[in-house]
């Protein structure tokens, strides 16, 4: 292993990752195959993570300087690679890569501010947008579908081309670079969120309430845009036209069943059969939205689910079935402030709640872990699930 890559500070400086990577090929292949030798964990982290976490992030390196100038964006994802690979215990490949893959990143505020609204740069914090169009809905169509290459996306498309450039002609540490299609060019947050996002979840609640077809012919543009947006990207990249995928709309958490069955459903269906091949299709859902998932698992031939909090491991999973596959584990807050043994503790109560039944069951925390998570704490869980996962 190149020492270059090492630091002397990376917690796993020391760590068998040949050794490791072996038993992460095995624990996944076993489960595909659904034949598990014990339950996968994985951890879910993204930019902010880093940029929040100074054993990451030494130089103190700002979201505005990383989403202002394509080359610290690229160069900072490369950092953070590497930092994942030495420092956080889980099922993935650690250690030395074959090859490093980053991508452009804006965040979750790629919808919003493509769709027009400002995006605001706030101490500590991620990027977020104002809901631009609170007073006046209807002014989103006004200018009828947005270019899925213009606005906020030529900047993304710029930054991608660049990416592109930049990995043919350099190496990192010795290994090739490869770029992965964006976020912003493949899914969508959904709907119902972009539309609270756009003009503010109260507004969007009531035009529910006293304006139901306005809401409806809302809903249907946005679905209508995010379709040619996604086919556009990934006819660019060349990315097949249906590949197995799903959805996300963590503002559904915000509304009743018979609301989402009457207002959103016909558009994440419309957005689905558009975008994925029919079967073993995903949802990504945060918050309280578990009075909904029967419903998706059913409509939309969901049979991933990506859960946060709160989550009842045990009547989701009879309710769901041993066949559909459940991600989610302790409480992030949990995870940042509690004590190793009180992680313990809650992973040993998930994995026995019956969630394990028809080895269905990938353990993360619930859901995104924070900035200054104490490793001790994730890699009690990862130990956790090593002994109290095991099916065989």
């Amino acid at each position: 292993m190149s020492t270059t890559m090492i630091q002397r500070n990376d917690r796993l400086s020391d760590y068998d990752c040949a050794r490791h990577n072996d038993e992460v090929r095995q624990v996944w292949q076993t489960y595909r195959e659904r034949n598990p030798v014990r339950v996968p964990m994985i951890l879910g982290t993204n930019t902010r993570y880093f940029m929040f976490n100074p054993a990451a992030n030494p130089q103190g390196l700002t979201f505005k300087a990383y989403t202002d100038d394509p080359d610290v964006m690229f160069d900072a994802q490369l950092s953070f690679k590497r930092w994942s690979r030495f420092n956080l215990l889980q099922d993935a490949e650690l250690g030395e890569p074959d090859a490093w893959e980053i991508t452009v990143d804006f965040q979750n505020f790629y919808e919003a501010g493509w769709f027009g609204c400002p995006i605001e740069f706030m101490d500590d914090q991620v990027p977020d947008t104002h809901p631009a169009f609170e007073d006046r809905p209807e002014a989103i169509t006004d200018n009828g579908l947005p270019d899925p290459f213009g606005g906020l996306l030529a900047k993304g498309l710029t930054y991608y081309q660049h990416f592109k450039a930049r990995a043919a002609s350099e190496t990192y540490l010795g290994k090739p670079i490869k770029i992965r299609v964006p976020v912003f060019g493949t899914e969508t947050d959904g709907p119902f969120t972009v539309a609270c996002n756009l003009c503010s979840p109260s507004t969007i609640c009531m035009m529910m309430i006293e304006e139901p077809e306005k809401l409806r012919e809302l809903l249907a543009f946005i679905t209508d845009a995010n379709i040619a947006r996604v086919k556009a990207w990934r006819k660019l990249a060349g990315v097949p036209e249906t590949p197995v995928g799903g959805i996300a709309d963590d503002s559904i958490a915000l509304i009743s069943l018979p609301m989402y069955v009457e207002h959103v459903l016909p558009h994440h269906q419309r957005y689905c059969d558009a975008l994925f091949a029919p079967k073993n299709r995903t949802m990504h859902l945060c918050g309280d939205a578990t009075r909904h998932f029967v419903c998706i698992r059913d409509e939309l031939n969901v049979r991933t689910f990506d859960t946060g909090f709160p989550f009842d491991f045990r009547k989701m999973r009879t309710e769901l079935g041993p066949d559909v596959q459940i991600n989610g584990g302790p409480h992030v807050e949990l995870l940042v402030s509690g004590s190793p043994q009180m992680v313990r503790a809650e992973t040993e109560r998930i994995l026995r709640s019956g969630i394990m039944e028809g080895g269905r069951f990938v353990l993360r925390e619930g859901n995104n872990l924070a900035p200054d998570t104490p490793v001790e704490n994730t890699e009690m869980m990862y130990a956790t699930c090593r002994s109290v996962g095991r099916f065989r």
